[in-house]
């Protein structure tokens, strides 16, 4: 994890529009496709993926104006992901965010996916 990551999960508060225009501000290479979940849906997040040309693989929440058709093939690795963001969050202090330190909150989801990836290899009884 960079110090970057670490200063924006300091700054982590609020919801996925919130924090979707610092990020795509950031000086990186522009994005061809964009592959979120339902809180990635908002009109605001898709307006402005759609003025900077990233296609987008979210599927529709039921807030939008307009109810997109996605294809669902792009979809699998992105699922695989999400299944494991759902795996550190049966881990209570990840789930709660209850560490309020950020350094203590980092070092749980590195212990919560150490424990995860030790289960995964059999590690473990």
């Amino acid at each position: 994890m960079t110090p970057d990551d670490i200063a924006r999960l300091r700054r982590a508060t609020g919801s996925d529009v919130q924090g979707c225009t610092p990020v795509m501000a950031e000086p990186r290479p522009e994005p061809k496709v964009m592959l979120g979940d339902q809180g990635y849906g908002a009109d605001v997040i898709l307006d402005d993926l759609e003025v900077r040309g990233v296609s987008t693989v979210i599927p529709p929440n039921g807030g939008c104006k307009v109810q997109p058709i996605i294809d669902r093939h792009p979809c699998a690795p992105r699922n695989l992901v999400e299944r494991g963001f759902n795996k550190l969050k049966h881990f209570r202090g990840v789930a709660t965010r209850y560490d309020k330190n950020p350094d203590d909150c980092v070092a749980g989801g590195k212990f919560a996916s150490a424990r995860i990836w030790m289960r995964f290899n059999g590690s473990m009884a």
